[in-house]
C-alpha cells in the first residue's frame, strides 16, 4: 500500500508460484518484510507434493501467521514417524512414497473474507469458510465453519457471529464475487448489519 510497506497485496506476489491461488484485495500486514509472505510464512510447500494453498479475495492475514504444508508431514503408519529414507546411504531402500502420500491431508482453502490473527498458524488440510475469524496465536487443526469465531490450541469454536439463516444468506449474496464497481456502490450494505439492505443491493 502506498505509504503503508507493512501491508502488501497477496495475489501478485503469488503469480509464480504454481500451487499458490490469492483472491483479490487479500492482503498481509507485518512491518518486517511483508513481501517475503510465501517463502517465510508458508512452510514446506514443495511443487512435487502436488498440495494447494488457496485463499479468497478480502482476507486480513496478520504479523506472523503461518501456513504449514503438506511437506512438513512424516509418515505416521508405521512404528516410528522418523524419515529415515530422506538420509540416502541405504535408508532409503524398501520406503515407499505412496506410504507417506497417503497419510496426506490435502489442499489447504481459506475462503473470503476471513481475518486470521497474529501468530495463527494454519495445518495442512484444513479449510476455513468465508466470514471466519481465527483468533491470534491458535492452531487450527480442523475445518472451520463460515462466520465461525475460533481460538486456542487446538483452535476450537468461541462463537457463530451469526445465526444459521443469516449464515446462509450471506453465503448465498457472496458479496465478494460482485464486480468491483457494484461492490464499490454498496460498501455501506457490505460493512453494516441490515442484511435486507445487503439482499437489496444483491
Amino acid at each position: 500500500m502506498p505509504g503503508i510497506d507493512q501491508v502488501v497485496f497477496l495475489r501478485p506476489l503469488a503469480e509464480d508460484r504454481p500451487n499458490v491461488s490469492v483472491g483479490a484485495f487479500t492482503y498481509y500486514d507485518d512491518p518486517d518484510g511483508a513481501e517475503h509472505f510465501f517463502d517465510r510464512n508458508v512452510r514446506y510447500h514443495f511443487d512435487f507434493v502436488g498440495d494447494r494453498l488457496v485463499i479468497g479475495p478480502f482476507c486480513a492475514i496478520a504479523r506472523g501467521a503461518a501456513f504449514i504444508m503438506n511437506g512438513a508431514t512424516h509418515a505416521m503408519g508405521g512404528f516410528s514417524t522418523f524419515p529415515f529414507n530422506i538420509f540416502g546411504h541405504g535408508w532409503e531402500q524398501g520406503f515407499d512414497p505412496a506410504s507417506w502420500a497417503a497419510e496426506n491431508r490435502g489442499d489447504t482453502v481459506i475462503g473470503a473474507d476471513v481475518w486470521i490473527g497474529t501468530e495463527a498458524l494454519i495445518l495442512p488440510g484444513v479449510t476455513i469458510g468465508p466470514g471466519a475469524i481465527i483468533a491470534a496465536r491458535s492452531v487450527v487443526t480442523a475445518n472451520v465453519a463460515p462466520y465461525t469465531v475460533v481460538g486456542g490450541n487446538p483452535a476450537r469454536e468461541i462463537r457463530a457471529r451469526f445465526d444459521a439463516d443469516t449464515v446462509a444468506r450471506l453465503l448465498a449474496i457472496a458479496w465478494w464475487d460482485w464486480p468491483l464497481d457494484k461492490l464499490t456502490c454498496n460498501l455501506d450494505a457490505i460493512r453494516g448489519a441490515d442484511l435486507a439492505a445487503l439482499e437489496a443491493a444483491s
